[in-house]
């Protein structure tokens, strides 16, 4: 268990305070439901573009970054600079006049304004479901980290963790949720920029990290620059830690699973429809972009040194199991694994090893989890934190504990406020019972709220199966976001799409991806939640090219089957698509006089450096 002083504690305890002070600030601002659930749309495009990438920037991408930096390399930026960037653009220049034109209150009522009731339904279920799962992986990824560096029990952990944040959204709203956001926007910049330097110089440099990581690399069958070099080896999905080719990874990520999270994803969505124009909610992706294209060095890094630094550098740091071992679990076991975890450096027997990395441990026994093929499973998720411990020293180490304690809050907030809004507007008002007043709203708007929380620590527990939380992230995106993208697509862009069309789209795109996922299974993983339970017919090297392929299958099914059924369906009639569908829809006008606050030059800037990225590190 790590030791924290006073410095430490009243860091987090200012910060605490802070973040459930401006919910109790902003609470005499909410009178209506539009204010709890839109902020009013008030806010300008700078605070909308940082919440928009904070609220992404969840513990799920600073933990799960950071733990497919250690398992897969430079590699993970492809989650940015191919799986991000490209769809922020997208969705700030195409799609953002469609959803605030529209006046539409939450994206599954966009698909009622453009197709029909049914299909908004579909929408607004499968959303909801997804965000409390995601808003456990950031439960479970706190409650993870808690119990590691303070020696909390992991159930204490999730109540005391779900608590806070359910304190400052019931108060405060979305507009609470924003402001927090860029608070912790800024508190995680701050917090791992001196983890990245302190690294980086600890291995001498990028230099230092490419040599010693060209070991790793050949220790693992690939070649020498495989975790260094993010298109070099993507010809053969043998050749790479990922484990998919250039078609899987540009198809299932780049474009299935990007482009269905950030165009359609509500999480996101809802922080640019709280600006206060037509404009700022355009700019308020593109903005967010500038950032979000440099957190691979701030996220990413952190993960590929933990593979790499020296352990016996490590302070006396023990890891406990993910839950208190039972009574009949000896304890020599517990403490073997924690010795295999972290080595201290007053121990004079020690065995010198490469990496920082811990085993994943059972939480029955204390011993270290093995795979299918009988190899230690690491915990990746412990690589940041691992880090954190390694180099922070007091004070230090109570800014980077917040910094993960604020992308926690973030990442869950944000899936909260979304919840809370769709299960208020899309399913309560709409099925259950509609007429009520404004502020009966309001009130089921908060009781949404506790509800989210509450199933949320449920999902936490599904979440702890997993070595790497970012692979269940994008396997819960493949079965939701990836038949969604497609229906939007069509639904934007060919007036011909129907509601019947688009419904048993969604559908059909749901069910292909149980199917793809329930047929398939990742090497070395055991049937059952990650796969295989429909009978195992082909296997992957990695759970992320499952689901990148498991995302491609849905995408498909729901784009086929949706322009089928239209085909063969009545088409609404022009004139009530007017405001819905590209083509029908005047084009927006910027109201702004000063070139590089309009979208169309914001969006070449930001994709002429995304290309550079990729190119340097190519």
């Amino acid at each position: 268990m790590t030791t924290l002083h006073w410095i430490d504690y009243a860091i987090m305890g200012l910060y605490f305070a802070f973040v459930l002070g401006i919910g109790a600030m902003l609470r005499r601002y909410v009178h209506t439901s539009e204010d709890f659930f839109l902020s009013g749309r008030s806010i300008p495009a700078w605070v909308t573009g940082l919440a928009f990438i904070s609220a992404n920037l969840g513990a799920q991408e600073v933990i799960g970054m950071g733990a497919s930096g250690a398992k897969y390399g430079i590699a993970t930026s492809h989650f940015y600079w191919v799986g991000a960037i490209p769809a922020m653009v997208f969705v700030g220049l195409f799609m953002m006049p469609f959803y605030y034109g529209s006046r539409a209150r939450s994206v599954p009522e966009y698909l009622k304004l453009r197709f029909d009731e049914k299909t908004r339904g579909v929408n607004a279920v499968s959303f909801a479901v997804m965000t409390v799962f995601s808003s456990g992986i950031s439960l479970y990824a706190m409650g993870k980290l808690l119990n590691l560096l303070l020696g909390w029990s992991f159930d204490a952990s999730i109540l005391v963790a779900g608590g806070i944040v359910l304190g400052y959204i019931f108060l405060g709203g979305l507009t609470s949720a924003i402001y927090n956001e860029v608070l912790q926007f800024f508190l995680i910049v701050f917090g791992f920029a001196p983890l990245v330097f302190l690294g980086l110089r600890d291995v001498g440099g990028w230099a230092g990290l490419s040599a010693r990581l060209a070991g790793v690399a050949t220790d693992n069958g690939f070649a020498a620059g495989a975790y260094t070099r993010s298109w070099a080896f993507m010809g053969s999905a043998s050749a790479n830690p990922v484990g998919v080719e250039w078609f899987g990874l540009v198809m299932g990520l780049g474009f299935v699973l990007s482009f269905g999270y950030w165009c359609t994803d509500f999480l996101v969505v809802q922080r640019a429809m709280a600006a206060n124009s037509m404009t700022a909610a355009r700019r308020t992706p593109l903005i967010a972009a500038l950032p979000k294209m440099l957190f691979p060095f701030l996220v990413i890094l952190p993960g590929m040194l933990a593979l790499v630094v020296s352990s016996t550098a490590v302070r006396s740091t023990s890891v406990a199991a993910p839950a208190p071992a039972p009574a009949a679990a000896p304890a020599a076991a517990v403490a073997s694994a924690a010795a295999t975890a972290t080595v201290a450096p007053s121990d004079p027997g020690a065995e010198r090893r490469e990496g920082i990395v811990p085993p994943k441990l059972d939480p029955r026994t204390g011993e270290p989890l093995r795979d299918a093929r009988g190899r230690v499973v690491l915990d990746y998720d412990l690589a940041t934190p691992m880090m954190l411990v390694h180099f922070f020293p007091a004070g230090l180490l109570g800014l980077g504990l917040t910094a993960l304690l604020a992308s926690f809050m973030s990442g869950m907030a944000g899936n909260v406020t979304a919840f809370n809004t769709v299960w208020t507007y899309d399913l309560y008002q709409s099925y259950i019972r509609k007429g009520a007043p404004d502020s009966h709203y309001l009130a089921m708007g908060r009781f949404a709220t506790v509800f989210g929380v509450a199933v949320s620590i449920a999902a936490a527990y599904v979440a702890a199966s997993f070595n790497n939380i970012m692979d269940f992230l994008q396997l819960v995106f493949a079965f939701v976001n990836a038949p969604l993208f497609a229906t939007f697509a069509l639904g934007m862009f060919w007036p011909r799409a129907t509601g019947h069309g688009a419904f048993t789209g969604l559908v059909s795109g749901i069910l292909a991806a149980a199917v793809h996922h329930g047929i398939s299974l990742p090497a070395g993983a055991h049937v059952g939640v990650k796969g295989g339970y429909l009978g195992v017919m082909t296997t992957y090297p990695s759970e992320l090219a499952q689901t990148f392929w498991t995302a491609i299958a849905a995408w498909v099914t729901c784009f086929v089957v949706t322009i089928v059924v239209s085909l063969l369906t009545r088409p609404r009639p022009a004139e009530q698509l007017h405001g819905l569908v590209y083509g029908l829809t005047p084009k927006p006008t910027d109201d702004v006089k000063r070139w590089y606050e309009r979208p169309g030059p914001l969006a070449l800037i930001v994709l002429t450096l995304t290309v550079a990225l990729n190119l340097i590190f190519f």
